[in-house]
């Protein structure tokens, strides 16, 4: 189990730390102001790699360390931030304002549209100057008896970081389970509270995935827990109220490390899903919710490359199924032939050009959320009549999501839209008549006028012929597609994940300054249906970095962009893109931000101990294997840093970063000040307290984004 910090402890280790880098740096005089800090030099300890007759030597395979407790480590990440709040010290009146200014668009006190389970509605209010969320529910929509269920500002206190999740009420409504994480390592702890009494069980679960889902007898719960190793979760356990930790019977242990394991409940409440999921491959095993005793029962046995999730309505088991169809399709088959794929019955069939992404059952309508084109689409069908109506949105392209439908027996379809110039809008569609009733618009405060901006939406021609969906807003009076405004190009492609347009108050900060910004819907995501995802992995991922830099050259080339004013950014998997792209074409682009990026594949690749190493293999192929080392070592950024010059770049990371380690950024960062032969900015910032996800809190959360604005903004303005 990775170490928890007081922040007291881990303040003496990062003065200690700096001690050391004071001591050790011949470079920095104790006259030196933080005006002219020099930029930190690694220390290069060479380290030889060998497989496939191939041998790697990495000079800062050193600063791979588990712990996070290394006084050296801590020293050197300590150094970047120094450098970094010198070399950006300029620009911090830029930060507040345009921190101000996003956090002046946002209202303060902002509910959350109610939602049902069972006999309550649960909903999430903010107030103030809260940083954190309060749950409540009350039994009617209006919220006429409110019943506060936690207030995580009172929890956080104690806290630099903190983090609720899966707050879960259990089937009479007087429990709540929920999962808590103080070091952002996505390990947490569940507790349990007396919704009544406003107290805690003694119950205490640790180790876990933070969720859990509820027995029926309102004293069984299933939990996951993870390896403290590899963070990977992969063992599920029933454990019944008042009883310890330590006799909680493990009902399921997942053998193949490629795959995630998570857990859910039957919107009829009937059935624990426990969940297999791989790239790849999928499968869901059944337990019995009424059972304290059942063990569970495969849906159907797991084969190779056959993905599917599963609903259940009355007798009948739903499945979303890539069986027979790469864009998916949904069958169905009775409860008693469990176990059969020969009994699976189509609802809606295979269509090569659509591809089927969700649905929801109810009484008696089938909801189902399509793709065509890159374009979503919601289609409802009465079971009983198979009479089919589709949703209209006006949009060219937007974002819809399918939450909050819990209750079989609901009327109305709950769904969330939004678009690059429609602020976020909670609806209630009339299951039968299709009547739209707007619940919630996401305020935008101040002089906001959505008419003042635009979007678009227009295909590029990748290099090898293939048609590359880009999603496009500016400020209409500013814009002139003369090829004079600055372009910030945003993308992610990897894993199928699909960023549709959807819209930012932050963003409208880089809008109101001329900026266009431009999604690209490069090959990695799904947004023009599987074969798109298909031709953006493993041995083809580099039509990803291909399609991103394509994409550049068009959109300038087209005047939606300066030649000379074009910022890219990513984070994550996005971090990885922003990497290969620097080393394959880095003269387009005057800035780059990567945040916790994904940079030294090849190494985390043949690390099966790092956390998610195993799960990735069908993402990215397993290097082990000589073809994928190859050709995942031809585009890994931190092993084709070369010598040539770089844009200037913000690098970004959370010291207990669970998905991506820091010490990848810091080897990156490392390599390209020892490489890079021009003179532009190269920073990197840690924040000591933070993982994956960044700081929590609502506002903090904006300090990143008004750094990175204001590092682009202050080269803009430089050029």
């Amino acid at each position: 189990m990775k170490i928890a910090f007081t922040k007291t402890k881990l303040s003496l280790i990062v003065s200690s730390a700096l001690l050391i880098a004071a001591c050790s740096n011949q470079n920095n005089e104790s006259t030196n102001t933080m005006a002219n800090i020099n930029a930190p030099v690694a220390k290069k300890v060479p380290h030889e790699m060998i497989i496939h007759n191939h041998t790697r030597v990495d000079n800062y395979y050193w600063m791979r360390d588990d712990s996070r407790t290394n006084p050296e480590i801590l020293a050197h990440l300590a150094a970047e931030n120094d450098y970094t709040k010198a070399q950006l010290k300029h620009t911090e009146a830029m930060q507040e304002q345009i921190f101000q200014e996003i956090k002046a668009r946002i209202e303060k006190d902002d509910n959350s549209v109610a939602t049902k389970t069972g006999d309550y509605y649960y909903s999430r209010q903010m107030h103030g100057e809260n940083e954190y969320p309060i749950y409540v529910r009350s039994t009617d929509f209006q919220g006429s008896n409110l019943e506060v269920l936690l207030d995580v500002n009172e929890l956080a206190k104690a806290h630099d970081y903190y983090q609720v999740t899966g707050l879960t009420a259990s089937p009479n409504g007087k429990l709540l389970a929920y999962g808590e994480d103080t070091l952002s390592r996505r390990v947490y702890t569940v507790q349990f509270k007396d919704i009544a009494g406003n107290t805690l069980l003694a119950d205490k679960l640790t180790g876990t995935s933070g969720g859990i889902v509820w027995g029926n007898d309102n004293k069984t719960v299933y939990y996951i827990k993870k390896d403290p190793q590899t963070l990977l979760g992969y063992q599920v356990f029933r454990h019944i109220l008042g009883t310890a930790q330590a006799d909680d019977e493990m009902v399921y242990e997942e053998s193949n490390k490629a795959y995630y394991t998570s857990i859910s409940k039957s919107k009829d409440g009937s059935s624990v899903f426990i969940w297999h999921s791989s790239t790849e491959a999928s499968g869901v095993s059944v337990i019995d919710a009424n059972n304290a005793k059942a063990m569970p029962q495969k849906f159907i046995e797991r084969e190779e490359d056959h993905e599917y999730s599963i609903s259940k309505l009355n007798d009948w088991y739903y499945i979303h199924t890539n069986w027979q169809a790469t864009n998916f399709r949904l069958m169905k088959v009775d409860k008693n032939h469990l176990g059969d794929k020969s009994q699976w019955q189509n609802v809606i069939p295979a269509n090569d050009a659509v591809k089927l992404e969700n649905f929801e059952l109810f009484t008696d309508h089938l909801v189902y959320q399509q793709r065509e084109n890159g374009i979503s689409r919601v289609t409802i069908q009465q079971l009983s009549t198979g009479k089919e109506q589709q949703l209209s949105f006006n949009d060219t392209a937007y974002t819809l999501h399918l939450y909050g439908n819990n209750e079989i027996g609901n009327k109305a379809l709950r769904l969330y839209y939004t678009s690059f110039t429609t602020p976020g809008t909670d609806y209630d569609i009339d299951l039968s008549s299709l009547v739209k009733s707007k619940l919630k618009q996401t305020k935008v405060l101040g002089d906001f006028d959505s008419n003042n901006y635009a979007s678009e939406r227009i295909f590029i021609t990748a290099r090898d012929g293939k048609k590359v969906p880009v999603s496009l807003v500016y400020r209409k009076d500013i814009f002139k597609k003369d090829g004079t405004n600055p372009l910030y190009q945003y993308a992610y492609g990897s894993y199928g994940n699909t960023i549709d347009p959807y819209f930012s108050v932050s963003r409208l900060s880089l809008l109101d300054r001329g900026f266009v910004y431009a999604i690209a819907h490069i090959r990695g995501s799904e947004m023009l249906g599987r074969p798109w995802y298909e031709d953006g992995k493993k041995l083809t991922k580099m039509n990803t970095f291909t399609d991103f830099i394509d994409v550049t050259k068009a959109l300038t080339a087209q005047g939606y962009g300066d030649k000379d004013k074009v910022f890219a950014a990513g984070g994550s998997a996005g971090g990885l893109l922003m990497g290969a792209v620097i080393n394959m074409a880095p003269e387009l682009y005057q800035g780059i931000a990567a945040a916790v990026p994904f940079v030294d594949v090849v190494t985390t690749m043949l690390d099966e101990s790092i956390p998610l190493t195993t799960n990735e293999f069908k993402e990215w192929g397993n290097p082990k294997e000589k073809v994928y080392y190859d050709y995942m070592l031809s585009y890994s950024p931190y092993d084709q840093v070369k010598t040539q010059d770089y844009p200037n770049i913000l690098v970004t990371t959370g010291l207990h970063d669970s998905q991506v380690q820091y010490f990848e950024p810091m080897k990156w960062v490392a390599k390209l000040r020892e490489y890079k032969t021009d003179d532009n900015l190269l920073v990197f910032k840690t924040d000591m307290e933070a993982g994956h996800g960044g700081a929590s809190g609502r506002f903090k959360r904006i300090h990143n984004t008004a750094l990175q604005y204001s590092f682009f903004i202050d080269l803009l303005n430089k050029s």
